[in-house]
């Protein structure tokens, strides 16, 4: 384990394995399974829990995989609509299709893709042909009216029994899905209930890190996930059924506290004739999650999620300034920040890069009259910060500082040759007719390769480039298109002040 970790990757694996199978035993060898959250790249996690591996839930499928089957689910409405997973920047039918090839990449396949409340939209029709003549099984399941309330006609066959049954062979199935929302509770159900009309009794769990239950509820990596999910009116409390039936404080969040209530009525309905079944007391009591067994360092976990917290505020601020995010969700991190008494200063990148903008401004060195600072903290804890001219973007000649400092090389020696940055100039305006020659990091990339077939010092420099990946940063203006597809690739914890780096209004 790293020395700068707070958690015990290996410990956690061992615990949530085992948990797992327990809960299998309590049914007939046949669980669904739901995975909340992201079930990999959860770089979340492994930001509020330093040293979790954001792919460690696929270790554990991998733990797993002679017993298991994935189903993975997609809201109709989704497609249709074209929503966004923010951590990539990708829709979440291609998030589908990136997710089935990074399983497949672990030797995980899935079974299938569960279109869910599919209502003929034509986009969610072009995507399951897509899938379909790719060889990847698509069914579809169905709007019900009145779910999730009306429990006669959920429980029934013109409900539940209405959807296209997936047969599965294994005694896990784990359903999950690119983002929330998207049916992954329903798709269980909706195989629970046909299951048992199949004599197999099946039963339901699910798994998911956040909040975790045996934190109080006003921890840090509890509040983070408020902050988290703020976007959405999600907010942690007390599980009142776990604490009247155990007299045992445990955290949940609103929306399975809410459900549970009727979720247990259709679960007793599906599990009527089965009187042996367990039946499930509390929200908290369906769950599996290890999580917090797992934490090993609580003082530095707590720290990690408060800078979380700063991240989110930054994240959220500058999509209000695009128009994507409501005043309100800016507001409630805020209100999540005073509780911890957690301040924008306590991100150390945050005045560092506000004044290299200033001393940009000083020098008189920005584009079109903007002066735009940037700076990143090493792993080593070293600040380095870059700031825009003429030639290069702020993060453009940040990421070329850092990675000199990371390989000492001195100042003065020029990773990138001369003539390489007028080519790209010309190309951007004499044939692109682009306005600005100024390189963003994307093309500084691409240069930084090129320079480096001829340039050994700069070959050097561009191996270092890995160690930017997981870094803190922060940029005081928002980053143009291609600053934020190379500074993703880079892997950085990027965060920004939300004011614009151009007067245009249209950005390439």
């Amino acid at each position: 384990m790293h020395k700068n970790s707070g958690f015990d990757n290996e410990k956690y694996l061992k615990e949530q394995t085992a948990a797992i199978l327990e809960r299998v035993r309590k049914f007939d060898n046949k669980l669904y399974l739901e995975f909340g959250g992201k079930l990999c790249f959860d770089y979340h996690a492994a930001r509020v829990l330093p040293g979790y591996d954001p792919n460690v839930k696929i270790r554990l499928l991998q733990l797993l995989k002679d017993k298991l089957e994935i189903v993975l689910c997609i809201y109709a409405g989704d497609i249709e609509k074209g929503r966004v997973r923010g951590d990539f920047g990708i829709t979440y039918d291609i998030a589908t299709l990136k997710l089935i090839d990074d399983l497949r990449k672990w030797g995980l396949d899935i079974l299938a893709v569960v279109i869910t409340r599919f209502a003929g939209q034509s986009s969610a029709v072009i995507f399951k042909n897509k899938l379909e003549r790719r060889g990847v099984k698509v069914y579809h399941h169905y709007p019900i009216d009145g779910y999730p309330s009306d429990v006669d006609a959920i429980v029934s066959d013109r409900g539940f029994g209405r959807n296209e049954f997936i047969e599965t062979k294994k005694p896990i199935v784990v359903v999950t899905a690119p983002g929330p929302n998207s049916g992954k509770l329903s798709t269980c159900l909706s195989q629970l209930y046909q299951e048992h009309k199949r004599g197999t009794n099946a039963g339901y769990a699910k798994f998911e890190t956040f909040p975790i239950w045996n934190l109080p509820l006003k921890h840090p990596v509890n509040v983070a996930y408020e902050a988290a999910t703020a976007d959405i009116q999600d907010f942690n409390l007390v599980d009142p059924f776990h604490l009247n039936k155990y007299n045992k404080t445990a955290i949940n969040y609103n929306r399975d506290v809410e459900s549970f209530p009727i979720l247990k009525l259709i679960l007793s309905r599906i599990f009527e004739a089965q009187s042996n079944l367990p039946m499930y007391n509390s929200p908290t009591d369906m769950g599996v999650n290890r999580a917090g067994f797992g934490i090993v360092d609580d003082k530095f976990v707590q720290e990690a999620a408060k800078q979380e917290l700063v991240r989110r505020y930054f994240r959220y601020n500058s999509e209000y300034v695009l128009g994507i995010e409501k005043k309100e969700t800016v507001e409630r991190v805020m209100r999540l920040m005073e509780e911890l008494g957690v301040k924008v200063a306590d991100r150390v990148v945050v005045d560092v890069a506000r004044k290299a903008a200033e001393a940009a401004e000083t020098t008189g060195k920005g584009n079109e009259g903007i002066f735009c600072g940037a700076a990143i903290q090493l792993h080593d804890e070293r600040i380095i910060t870059g700031k825009n001219s003429k030639l290069m973007h702020a993060a453009s000649s940040l990421v070329l500082n850092a990675v000199k400092i990371l390989a000492n090389i001195p100042d003065e020696i020029l990773l990138l040759s001369p003539h390489v940055i007028n080519q790209i100039a010309r190309l951007k305006e004499g044939i692109m007719d682009l306005e600005s020659e100024s390189l963003d990091v994307e093309e500084t990339l691409i240069a930084l390769s090129i320079s480096a077939t001829t340039n050994h010092t700069a070959e050097i420099a561009m191996q270092k480039l890995v160690e930017l990946r997981g870094c803190e940063m922060h940029m005081t203006h928002m980053p143009t298109p291609g600053d934020e597809v190379g500074l993703k690739r880079l892997g950085v914890n990027l965060t920004t002040d939300g004011k614009f780096s151009s007067r245009n209004l249209f950005v390439t």
